[in-house]
Parts: C-alpha cells; sequence; structure tokens
C-alpha cells in the first residue's frame, strides 16, 4: 500500500471511525496502567490518557453532540445524557490527576476511569453511532471528523470539572485553556500523547 493510498484511507475516515478508536486507544492506556509496576510509568500512562479523553470530550461537545441534536429525533436526550458521563469522567480525572502513583486510591481511581469511559463508550458505539450514520451522509461524517481533529489539536488537555460543558465555550474559551494547559504540560514535563 503507497503513502498516499494510506491518506486517501484517512481523508474517508468518518467520525465514527475516530471516535471508536479514541475510545480504543485510551481504554488500552488505562489497561496498561495496573501492569506497569513502576509508579513514574502508572503516572504517565495515567497523564496521556486523561489528556486524550480530555481532547475526546471537548471535540465530541464542540462538533459531534450539535449534530445529535440536529439528527437524531432523542438527539437532545441523548446529549444530556452524554454530558452528565462526560461530567462524571472529568471528576474521576481530575481527582486522578491528582493523585500519586504510589497512593493506594490510584489504583482504584484507574479502575473507576475506566469502568465510566468503557459505559460511555458502549453507550455511544451501540446506539448513538450507528443512528448517525443512519441519518448523516458520509461526505458529512468525513467532514465531521476533521472539523474534530482540529478542535483536538487546540483542546485543553486537563479536566476542568467546573467548565461548561458546551459547543460555545469550547469553540470561544477552549482554545485559550487549552494553549494553558499545553503551557503548564512543557513547564512540568508532563506527557500527554503517545505519539
Amino acid at each position: 500500500m503507497t503513502a498516499q493510498t494510506q491518506t486517501d484511507q484517512r481523508d474517508q475516515r468518518d467520525i465514527v471511525d475516530e471516535l471508536i478508536t479514541d475510545h480504543r486507544e485510551a481504554l488500552q492506556l488505562l489497561a496498561r496502567i495496573p501492569v506497569s509496576v513502576k509508579p513514574d510509568e502508572q503516572r504517565e500512562l495515567a497523564d496521556i490518557a486523561i489528556a486524550e479523553v480530555v481532547r475526546h470530550s471537548v471535540a465530541e461537545e464542540t462538533y459531534v453532540y450539535p449534530a445529535m441534536r440536529e439528527y437524531l429525533p432523542d438527539g437532545e436526550d441523548l446529549v444530556n445524557h452524554d454530558i452528565e458521563e462526560h461530567d462524571e469522567l472529568e471528576k474521576i480525572m481530575k481527582e486522578l490527576e491528582k493523585t500519586d502513583a504510589s497512593d493506594p486510591a490510584f489504583a482504584g481511581l484507574v479502575h473507576k476511569m475506566s469502568d465510566a469511559l468503557r459505559h460511555h463508550a458502549q453507550d455511544e458505539e451501540a446506539n448513538q453511532f450507528p443512528r448517525l450514520r443512519e441519518r448523516v451522509s458520509h461526505e458529512q461524517l468525513v467532514e465531521l471528523r476533521r472539523k474534530v481533529d482540529q478542535a483536538k489539536r487546540r483542546a485543553p488537555t486537563r479536566p476542568h470539572p467546573d467548565s461548561p460543558n458546551s459547543e460555545l465555550f469550547h469553540k470561544i474559551v477552549g482554545p485559550g485553556v487549552g494553549l494553558v494547559d499545553r503551557a503548564r504540560d512543557k513547564l512540568t514535563g508532563r506527557t500527554t500523547t503517545t505519539k
């Protein structure tokens, strides 16, 4: 397969493909934490997982949830439910972020985050994503993926549970919060990506 063919295939991936991949990667990172016996490695894996889930959530709230509201008959109820789950995840991630990997509570928080993320992913993948694919054209779903990719690059990397989980907040304030988070990450040496 040529590099151009791979690029063309990547360009045709839709938002559902992207979000499912995000779910899998974050859950795989979380699954690696209990296997490691090195607190520094556990901390790094947790920080990467947190950053990935925060970026994913912000991008979903900015672009995917407005599409769900528009195209799914019960979209408003589904989005409200998902935002509640994001709120729960943010609180868990905030607690995990400030807990030292050598603290006995750390493992419990990793487990709690994994369970909450797995539940959220199953809801979306089994119910919401197939319905989006039924009602939204492939071209629109590909365009949503492109917007989500851009949003993730500007999104915060740390949980902010007291901030609104809304499209408007993420579009106006989110890039500034993301910039501050990335500066803090750089200053503290916090790893936020596997790439």
